[in-house]
């Protein structure tokens, strides 16, 4: 478990390995978002993408299911507290194979709170190709490390 104080603002780490399917993609879609390029290749195929490509809101998922499911993102979140700078950079089409990379951008502790502090993180979801599709800025609310009482 990673705490407040472990964070080093630059330290980086990369998680995941996950490929996308058009199985996937259409049912995410038909759920959340049944735009036409989601849903039906041939429809896809005539769109501004060429092709089936994930949703936004489905490309977020995956985002945070890759970010879930790391050791190395197993920290001490009390709340997330927003996300800037959101970009989708690229379209992820099926069978893509997609990975995250963290880089700690700032650390401050809570002027209020002295159990917490906030830390900022770029994360970014790419392709197998080492092409952006997803960018954003996280901003976390996390546990300060726990003093044991002295004896």
């Amino acid at each position: 478990m990673k705490y407040f104080e472990d964070f080093v603002v630059g330290e980086e780490f990369e998680c995941g390995a996950y490929e996308v399917t058009a199985d996937e993609i259409v049912a995410f879609a038909r759920q959340y978002d049944p735009q036409p390029f989601h849903l039906d290749q041939a429809a896809a195929d005539a769109s501004v993408f060429g092709g089936l490509t994930a949703s936004g809101f489905h490309t977020v998922a995956m985002q945070g299911a890759l970010i879930n499911a790391s050791p190395e993102a197993d920290a001490a979140i009390v709340a997330g507290l927003g996300w800037d700078e959101v970009r989708f950079a690229h379209p992820v089409w099926a069978g893509d194979t997609l990975s995250v990379r963290f880089t700690c951008l700032e650390v401050r502790a809570s002027a209020s709170k002295p159990d917490r502090g906030v830390v900022r993180t770029s994360v970014v979801l790419r392709n197998q190709d080492g092409q952006d599709v997803l960018s954003s800025v996280h901003n976390l609310l996390l546990k300060r490390r726990p003093t044991t009482p002295e004896v």
